[in-house]
This record gives structure tokens, C-alpha cells and sequence, in this order.
């Protein structure tokens, strides 16, 4: 039918990225749990292990897809003392990974040595439902799991009983399925699972790059000239 369609890459790198980080730190640290103890009177004596989590020093950290989001994920964990960095996807980016000497691996080896896995790829047939049951049984009892890319790439009722009987340490998830996810859904009952409503992009620096680059693809096909960002069908 000859219609034309506008999109906005590019922009929400950054901030997915930052917002991936902050999930992260919120999770293996505990962070949303450790406020709930202040506000409920929970902080009271100093005690040895109270509310100890997971640190990034000297750890490993698996990211699965690294494209762009995947890349600014690591670039910015890096500086926190990663040990080592693994990817894996749709196959080896050696030019990419060279800046964080990243290793390509299967996805199975992937979760069995990492104590981080951050979750960046795009949903595709092959990706949907990759973070399941068995993936899950082959991490690290004392890993974390992160995903900001979307939620159908993760079986959440797998991840729901990986969680529940202490499979994995921890998870941080800013996308889910459905969203947004039902106020009685099960992982909304546990304490190692924060859960965040999307908003990977939602720096108001992000929401207006977003803004103006959709306006000016909207003036340049209402004038018939070619869009910044036209999508290719």
C-alpha cells in the first residue's frame, strides 16, 4: 500500500544499558529488600551476614546478545573489576568482543560458569523462551540473572521455581510477559526477584532524542522527502 514507516534506533542504548547496570546492582546487593528493612524496623543490631548479596569484583559475567545495548552493558561493568567477560548469539563478534576480551560460548557453557548473566538479544523464534528450565539448572546456585530485553525470551514460571527453590541467587527483570505483569502474579511474592515496569528508556534526555527523531521522520514524509530513519519493508 505504499505506506512508509519511521522508527527511532539508536537513541535508548544508554540508558537500557544504565538501567541493565542498576538492575544488576539491585539485585545481587539486594537493595530493594535492604530498604524494606529500614523502613519496617528491620535495621537493628550489626550482624555478621545480614543482608550480604553477591559483588561484581573478580566475577564473571555472561551477556546473551552483544549488540549495542549488549556492548554498553559491559563497557560500563568493566571498570567494576569483572574477571572475565563471555557472550554468546546468533554467532562470534570478534571485532566487538575484542574491547572487553569477551569469549564466545555455547549458551549452556554460558550459564554454567557465569555469576552474572544479563540478558540483551533481540525476541526472535530462536530466542523466545531460551531462558528456561535447563538453562536455569545449570547456573551457579549463587548467580544472578538480569533481563532488559524482553520478556518472552524467559519461561517465567521456570524462572518463578529457579528462584523459589534457591536454583539461583537472585533475579532482575525490567520486561515481562504480560505487561504490565499482573499484581498477583507469582514472582511479584519473592524477595531475590526485583522487578521493574519497562522503563529501560526512560530518561527524560532518551524520551525526548525519541520524540523529536519520530516528529522529524513524520515531517519528512508528510513533505515526500526521505525520512532520517525510514524502515526498509
Amino acid at each position: 500500500r505504499g505506506i512508509r514507516v519511521g522508527y527511532t534506533p539508536d537513541v535508548l542504548t544508554d540508558a537500557t544499558a544504565e538501567l541493565s547496570v542498576a538492575l544488576l546492582l539491585s539485585a545481587c546487593r539486594r537493595l530493594p529488600e535492604a530498604a524494606e528493612q529500614v523502613k519496617s524496623g528491620g535495621w537493628t543490631t550489626w550482624k555478621p551476614l545480614w543482608m550480604c548479596g553477591y559483588g561484581l569484583s573478580n566475577s564473571t559475567v555472561g551477556i546473551i546478545g552483544l549488540g549495542r545495548i549488549g556492548q554498553a552493558v559491559a563497557r560500563r561493568l568493566k571498570p567494576f573489576g569483572v574477571k572475565k567477560f563471555l557472550y554468546t548469539g546468533s554467532g562470534p563478534k570478534p571485532e566487538d568482543a575484542a574491547e572487553f576480551g569477551a569469549e564466545f560460548v555455547p549458551l549452556t557453557r554460558l550459564a554454567e560458569e557465569s555469576d552474572f548473566v544479563v540478558v540483551t538479544c533481540a525476541l526472535t523464534p530462536a530466542t523466545q523462551g531460551m531462558c528456561n528450565k535447563e538453562f536455569f539448572s545449570r547456573m551457579k546456585k549463587t548467580s544472578v540473572f538480569v533481563n532488559t530485553s524482553r520478556g518472552a525470551v524467559v519461561n517465567q514460571e521456570d524462572l518463578y521455581n529457579a528462584l523459589a527453590q534457591g536454583q539461583i541467587a537472585a533475579a532482575g527483570l525490567d520486561v515481562t510477559t504480560p505487561e504490565p505483569l499482573p499484581t498477583d502474579h507469582p514472582l511479584l511474592s519473592l524477595k531475590n526477584c526485583v522487578i521493574l515496569p519497562h522503563i529501560g528508556s526512560a530518561t527524560y534526555a532518551t524520551r525526548n532524542t525519541m520524540a523529536v527523531l519520530a516528529a522529524n521522520n513524520l515531517l519528512a514524509g508528510l513533505r515526500g522527502e526521505p525520512m532520517p530513519h525510514e524502515l526498509k519493508l
